[in-house]
């Protein structure tokens, strides 16, 4: 009982290692070629953690094998549009100045409720909205909004920034742990943290969320609040 424990704890960290080389994505943004080698090491480490008669190092040096052409691809992608596209495939237009292009559609074997399903997780629910669409090379589609459709901005509204920030507000501390890094980001000083903690008497210790901007604005949740 041990020896199957000790090998699946090996292979997952093998794998964990493998999948970091390869660079993070998350499933649905996979491209084919790399869906085809996470499904093969996947199958692998099945096949070694199943049967203890196969030695540990002949499904380690498969799954090595399998990262190390799917880095050689990425590197030759990088170079070459030939090898991208045999690879990867080329992204597909099937909304052009708001007309749907059904031919592409069909090549794409899409259904309309694929389509519909698509545009609404990208929250639009009229394909009228549409002036352009694309299919990637990962299978997401990518819509660009007619003008009249599009939500407003600041921008279109003439609405002065007046120094807001371009970041977003960032968690300095996540139960109890401080984060120096998105502390420096948003270039507030540990001066500042010290005073705003001495203000309300807490220490970092006790506190399980504080969010914070570059304006030095800040959101501060203790432990134990809302129980």
């Amino acid at each position: 009982m041990t020896v199957p424990v000790i090998r699946t704890l090996i292979l997952y960290l093998i794998i964990v290692i493998a999948l970091r080389i390869m660079g993070k994505r998350q499933v649905g943004e996979l491209q084919p070629s790399e869906l085809v080698v996470t499904i093969m090491i996947s199958n692998i480490a099945t096949l070694s953690i199943e049967d203890t008669n196969i030695p540990l190092l002949g499904s380690i040096l498969p799954i090595f094998v399998l990262v190390s052409c799917q880095v050689l691809e990425s590197f030759a992608g990088l170079k070459s549009r030939l090898v991208r596209r045999l690879f990867s495939g080329s992204p597909r237009i099937i909304i052009r100045d708001g007309v749907l292009d059904q031919k592409e559609l069909k090549n794409l074997r899409w259904s309309i409720d694929d389509l519909n399903e698509q545009l609404r997780q990208g929250g639009i629910f009229d394909i009228r909205e549409v002036g352009y669409a694309v299919v990637e090379t990962t299978g997401a589609l990518s819509a660009y909004q007619k003008f009249d459709a599009r939500p407003a901005s600041a921008n279109m509204l003439n609405i002065p920034a007046n120094g807001e920030p371009d970041v977003p507000p960032m968690t300095v501390i996540a139960d109890g742990k401080l984060d120096v890094h998105a502390l420096a980001f948003l270039n507030l000083r540990r001066e500042w943290l010290d005073g705003v903690l001495a203000e309300r008497e807490l220490r970092v210790a006790q506190i399980f969320l504080m969010v914070a901007d570059r304006r030095a604005g800040y959101t501060i949740i203790e432990k134990g609040a809302g129980r």
